[in-house]
């Protein structure tokens, strides 16, 4: 399949980026993933790639044979609190086979599962005032075009509803949600100065019939939307991808 992506967070971890380029040589790709664990989680891409490769699956490459393609975005989703155990590369994974299997049938599992397992939403008064993010899809539709989107959540801003009011976010000790952007317009420090950092990753997709520089458009349209939503949005803590 084409696509292509858009990256505005500065604090992204991915793999195979590159080969979204519209000027990259592959011209297609054989799968999209994305995961928890920040750098160690995107190994669950090697076996996407032989799930992948069993199948046939893969860009040729004459005798050596074919290669799939798979490009990836992780969330940092490790508990950055005073106290909390040290996972950093200890978490126990679903095999691939099962999860690519669990992911074709019925409607798409949202909420703490999968890539959003660990996701939280809200962090600018550090770990343990943010909220649980996770998985959200949703699709919508004009004439004979349908666009649908999948997101993991793990920002560092506040969510807002279509009132422009936090929904989610950071809470005081009170328990009220915090103006995130005001907190930091103060200048007041955030927790991952203190060595930790957020991502976040996004997928969109559609059947209309678009080349790779007509998606990378569309990936940089999601983020503008995604902004309206999220605030602040693509801070230096976070890790925002759009794929399309």
């Amino acid at each position: 399949m084409r696509a292509a992506c858009a990256i505005r967070g500065r604090a992204t971890g991915t793999r195979e980026i590159d080969a979204l380029n519209p000027r990259h040589l592959v011209d297609r790709i054989d799968a999209i993933l994305l995961t928890g664990g920040s750098a160690y989680g995107s190994r669950a891409a090697d076996g996407v790639m032989r799930w992948l490769k069993e199948r046939g699956r893969g860009l040729p490459v004459g005798s050596a044979g074919i290669v799939p393609i798979v490009p990836t975005a992780v969330i940092f989703d490790f508990d950055l609190a005073p106290g909390a155990r040290r996972t950093a590369g200890r978490r126990r994974t679903t095999p691939i086979a099962r999860a690519i299997a669990a992911s074709g049938e019925g409607d798409v599992a949202e909420g703490s599962v999968g890539a959003g397992t660990g996701a939280t939403v809200g962090k600018a008064l550090g770990p343990r005032a943010a909220m649980k993010g996770g998985v959200g899809s949703w699709a919508a539709s004009g004439g004979d075009i349908v666009v649908g989107v999948l997101v993991v959540l793990n920002a560092v801003g506040n969510i807002l509803d279509g009132s422009g009011r936090s929904s989610r976010g950071a809470r005081g000790a009170d328990g009220s949600l915090v103006d995130a952007l005001a907190h930091f317009a103060r200048g007041a420090p955030h927790s991952a100065q203190q060595g930790g950092a957020q991502y976040d990753a996004r997928r969109g997709c559609d059947h209309a019939t678009l080349d790779r520089t007509g998606l990378e458009a569309l990936a940089h349209a999601a983020g503008d939307a995604l902004a309206r939503r999220i605030v602040p949005y693509g801070t230096l803590f976070d890790g925002d991808v759009v794929f399309a």
